[in-house]
């Protein structure tokens, strides 16, 4: 089947292509960004409006993406705003979810004969590997936790996790857009808290998690806050005032 691509020079052109294997890719920026616009995507993709929109109507029917209103950043200008398409829950089944059903049942069994501590216990465990694993991945990220968060995505991405991270005015933030262990996740938050402790062992720093794919949000979101602001000492008073205070003490004492 024929679709529209650019070339560098930006003349569109023809060329043979699955669908199928085009609509993947598609699934995969949407997972690894969590929400793009058409223009995004096609930019990415070196699609013309044209195809990028073919091929998102064709998800859209099929329900593996849904339309969002745009985050924007400045002032909006005219016109109707910016859509950004995200992937459904039904997209997400598309990848690994590590045998959901049996993993939550076992948690289940071990909730019902050793209660909430025991999960917790269980969940530990389990994210114990995943940290052995990152912290060998991350021996030459020195001591900065913006850079260790940086070398963490790089781990966490080779785990199967398409994690990023960026520094903001607060800190820095790392940024998980897939989980594999989501729907268990959801009835289990003990294996939210013990991933986070994992990451905060790892940055070396005390981390906030701000948002999860299994309590509904697009991306695991982690906030790492920045170094304190030092706060210049307060100036001593000056000479003059100084002497007007002694002087106050000196009348009030007489009287």
């Amino acid at each position: 089947m024929k679709y529209e691509v650019l070339s560098r020079s930006g003349v569109v052109a023809n060329a043979a292509a699955p669908d199928g294997r085009t609509r993947d890719r598609v699934a995969q920026l949407l997972l690894e960004r969590g929400a793009a616009t058409a223009a995004e995507l096609g930019a990415q993709l070196g699609l013309s409006p044209a195809a990028i929109r073919k091929h998102l109507d064709a998800m859209l029917a099929d329900n593996l993406v849904e339309v969002r209103d745009a985050r924007t950043t400045g002032p909006r200008g005219r016109g109707r705003p910016a859509k950004a398409f995200v992937l459904t829950a039904a997209a997400r089944e598309g990848f690994p979810h590590f045998y959901d059903g049996i993993a939550t049942a076992a948690l289940r069994w071990i909730a019902e004969r050793g209660g909430d501590q025991a999960v917790g216990e269980f969940a530990a465990a389990q994210v114990s590997a995943l940290e052995e694993r990152c912290r060998a991945a991350m021996r030459s990220a020195g001591d900065d936790p913006i850079a260790r968060a940086e070398a963490l995505a790089e781990a966490l991405t080779a785990e199967g996790y398409a994690a990023n991270a960026t520094a903001i005015a607060s800190g820095g933030q790392l940024c998980q857009h897939h989980c594999p262990v989501a729907h268990v996740a959801a009835e289990f938050p003990q294996l939210c808290d013990a991933e986070t402790a994992v990451i905060s062992r790892l940055i070396g720093t005390h981390v906030q998690r701000l948002a999860t794919i299994a309590h509904g949000d697009g991306v695991c979101t982690t906030h790492i806050p920045g170094p304190a602001p030092v706060r210049p000492p307060h100036p001593p008073p000056k000479a003059g005032l100084k002497a007007g205070l002694n002087a106050a003490t000196t009348v009030r004492t007489q009287i």
